[in-house]
């Protein structure tokens, strides 16, 4: 078994790295309208795709992070962030607001394909 100084330092190792996975589909899903709003339709679909491909990895892993599995063997803590460097509050309601924004962007890049291309 890990002593706890290496054990800290694998939990920061694992939370550093979820912030960074977490920050890069944060910033697909708020690009996706930004990329509408501009007509780069093949940025929207190649983002769409990866945050899909993240959705696609959460379902699987019953709506959680594989890297919360991960971070969980370091810790006895199960607060809202303790596997993220995210406030507390954006850590509990992180599915829904990003969710809610992927959401909106998708249907905004919908309408505005169809109002394009009609």
């Amino acid at each position: 078994m890990e002593d706890q100084p290496d054990q800290n330092r694998a939990l920061v190792l694992v939370k550093l790295l979820h912030t960074a996975v977490w920050f890069f589909f944060a910033a697909c899903i708020v690009a996706i309208p930004v990329a509408v709003a501009l007509g780069w339709f093949r940025w929207v679909v190649v983002l769409s795709g990866l945050v899909f491909f993240e959705c696609v990895v959460l379902a699987f892993h019953r709506g959680r992070c594989p890297l919360t599995d991960v971070a969980g063997r370091y810790t006895d803590a199960r607060g809202d962030n303790f596997d993220i460097y995210l406030p507390v509050w954006l850590a509990r309601y992180n599915k829904v607001i990003f969710g809610s924004l992927f959401l909106i962007g998708e249907l905004f890049a919908v309408w505005q394909w169809w109002r394009v291309s009609n």
